[in-house]
């Protein structure tokens, strides 16, 4: 397993991931196999998704704000249930098949650490598995 340190900015934010990500499995020496890439905190998570278009990060942000508002009634005392929510919503984990010594994702995709409780220091766990 390794461990990525992801430093966030704002409250909530994606931070394109893949290049660290890819570095790993390439340091791994697995060719053909799976890669797991796993945030152990409750307020983060991780997606896959477009990364040709930055507007498609700043509209999956403006929507997942207006689903779970930050304010709402909430009584978690530490003030942060918002970030619980959309933490449960975007999940945990991600799998990516890796090939050939290379993460297969599609052209446009890119996997994101999402941040719904910074800015803060973040870990990423990845784990290669595979032959």
């Amino acid at each position: 397993m390794h461990t990525l340190s992801v430093k966030t900015k704002n409250q909530t934010e994606m931070i394109d991931i893949t290049r660290d990500v890819s570095a790993v499995v390439a340091s791994s020496g697995i060719r053909d196999g799976v890669c797991t890439v796993f945030i152990p905190h409750t307020t983060a998570g991780v997606t896959i998704n477009e990364n040709a278009d930055p507007d498609v990060q700043r509209d999956i942000l403006m929507e997942i704000n207006k689903i779970v508002p930050r304010q709402d009634g909430y009584r978690h005392a530490e003030g942060n249930s918002a970030a619980h929510l959309k933490s449960s919503l975007f999940g945990s984990s991600a799998t990516v098949i890796v090939a050939g010594g290379r993460l297969c994702l599609g052209t446009w995709q890119s996997i994101f650490f999402c941040e719904f409780d910074g800015p803060r220091t973040r870990e990423v766990w990845v784990q290669v598995s595979g032959t």
